[in-house]
């Protein structure tokens, strides 16, 4: 009789789950392991403590070195503080003046900022208000974007731009006069090349037509802007309408609710050449950003630049402060190994 078990069909090979007899996926390569010694572990903390103490004394002195004249100008020009609380003189224009003087000359290149204080922009429906599609110079429907409540007027008229940060951007006027022997000279300031190139050439484009005017044909301006987008700088083509430095410099919003943009940067030219030189000197502002409601403070700003940037000490004191720590660290280290070192020696001996 033949056997039954021959007549069942033959089981397939299952296949082999092994990896393969390979220099990597058996983990035969060659490896190095470190060890650590109390030597190379001294060594690495010293010597990490003394670059970061060097490179933070580096930038706290250079920090240092940075000429910086800043002017609160929120009470002293209060009337116009007072005028423009109220939104039906947004059309009446507002003066002021503020005097100071620099007993020094600011050598180098000069660079005048706008500071405000108490005014936040991370707040996440602030900071997702707006159409990055519309910067761009499309032609989109703001309705469906995240501009709202700054998307459209009630007649079904787009904003342009749209959204919350827009509608809100930093709109003072500041001229600085230097007072030279009874004369008065208007300083040159250069409003161009202050934003940073991938904004200017990359996220903000105008839409394409044969002018400004009819690009935006069938759009409004913002309900707290004076004037259209496409003319924010009539003088200058190429930085007039979504491309123009003060809006793109606006539209980066602050992590924090004390900051300061860069506005203008000093000509160095006939007078100017070497910098701003000692002397009395005058901001003629153009009154129309309030802030008086959310109480806040503006302030103009006159600064030098250096190697490591601005006035700015934070970075030179995050050295200071990581190095002192992994020195401090090496230190201690240094004296949990010479007490165990002598407490191994005293039972050897014993």
């Amino acid at each position: 009789m033949k056997n039954k078990t021959s007549l069942l069909p033959r089981e397939e090979a299952q296949p082999s789950r092994c990896p393969d007899n390979s220099a990597f996926k058996q983990q035969r390569l060659p490896a190095w392991k470190p060890q650590l010694t109390i030597a190379s572990v001294l060594s690495s903390f010293f010597l990490t403590g003394a670059f970061c103490l060097t490179v933070g004394v580096c930038l706290v002195l250079s920090a240092n070195s940075v000429r910086e004249v800043q002017i609160d100008y929120s009470d002293k020009c209060s009337d116009c503080s007072k005028l423009r609380e109220n939104s039906s003189n947004w059309n009446k224009e507002c003066h002021c003046s503020v005097n100071f003087t620099l007993k020094e000359d600011i050598l180098g290149d000069v660079f005048m900022y706008y500071g405000l204080q108490n005014f936040y922009q991370n707040h996440r429906r602030y900071m997702i208000s707006r159409s990055d599609a519309q910067l761009l110079g499309r032609n989109v429907n703001v309705q469906r974007s995240y501009c709202a409540p700054f998307s459209t007027y009630g007649n079904g008229t787009p904003m342009a731009p749209c959204g919350a940060i827009a509608n809100s951007m930093f709109n003072d006027t500041i001229d600085l006069f230097y007072n030279h022997n009874s004369s008065v000279i208007q300083v040159p300031l250069l409003k161009t090349g202050n934003s940073w190139w991938t904004d200017k050439n990359v996220k903000f484009r105008n839409p394409e037509s044969y002018n400004l005017s009819s690009a935006f044909a069938g759009t409004a301006r913002p309900p707290y802007w004076q004037k259209p987008v496409y003319l924010l700088d009539e003088e200058d083509e190429r930085n007039n309408g979504y491309v123009n430095d003060d809006f793109i410099i606006w539209m980066r919003v602050s992590a924090f609710a004390t900051f300061r943009n860069l506005y203008r940067r000093v000509r160095r030219v006939r007078h100017f050449a070497e910098g701003l030189p000692a002397g009395n000197y005058t901001f003629r502002i153009s009154y129309n950003f309030p802030v008086t409601r959310f109480k806040g403070r503006k302030h103009v700003i006159l600064s030098t630049v250096v190697w490591s940037g601005g006035s700015n000490p934070f970075l030179g004191i995050a050295y200071l402060v990581c190095g002192t720590a992994a020195t401090l660290t090496g230190f201690v280290i240094t004296g949990i190994h010479l007490k165990l070192r002598k407490k191994k020696t005293y039972f050897q001996r014993r």
